[in-house]
């Protein structure tokens, strides 16, 4: 494994969950290493105290790895496979933000910083969460290249995003969180 990705995921994953971004036992974090390659936290991870052995390497072909590693991880290597510029992916359960989406279509920041990185984003809406899982992978994907976005807001469900470096991505994120606690107090 390599040591620079582990670092960088352990130190993030812990900063995110401090930050309630991440809950106990909810949410992803991955690094691509190579072309075919990325590492993320296996399913049962607590990422406040993660550790290497909390995390597994996996290639694009799946092997019996797969059955160790976070249940994202379908999505992951989707965003790695057709999004080039993605080296660092997240799922998180920001609890302001996904409150927020359970009435709203759209989120609109007010607040300085919100405004300042995010225009206007949509709320997609999963229509069904009984077969969520399953289209998933694929709908995520789709979603962040056809709206040539980096973040995707799901209804009732939470936030993916894809970044060149994990600190950006932590940082939508936590932006993301601090504009729907505002808007949800105002």
């Amino acid at each position: 494994m390599d040591e620079y990705y582990y670092e960088i995921l352990r130190k993030i994953s812990l900063s995110m969950f401090r930050d309630r971004l991440f809950g106990i036992f909810h949410g992803s974090i991955s690094a691509k290493i190579k072309e075919n390659q990325f590492l993320i936290n296996k399913k049962d991870a607590i990422f406040d105290s993660l550790d290497r052995d909390d995390f597994i390497t996996l290639f694009s072909k799946k092997d019996y790895r797969w059955q160790d590693a976070s249940i994202d991880s379908d999505i992951h290597i989707n965003i790695y496979k057709n999004i080039k510029e993605a080296k660092f992916v997240t799922y998180a359960t920001p609890p302001y933000l996904v409150a927020y989406t359970l009435e709203h279509d759209f989120i609109l920041p007010r607040d300085y910083f919100g405004a300042n990185k995010f225009k206007r984003i949509e709320i997609y809406d999963p229509k069904s969460y009984d077969d969520w899982h399953e289209r998933a992978p694929y709908e995520i994907c789709n979603y962040m290249i056809n709206e040539n976005s980096d973040i995707m807001v799901i209804r009732g469900y939470g936030v993916f995003a894809h970044a060149r470096s994990a600190q950006q991505m932590a940082k939508k994120i936590a932006i993301l969180e601090m504009s729907s606690k505002l808007l949800l107090l105002s």
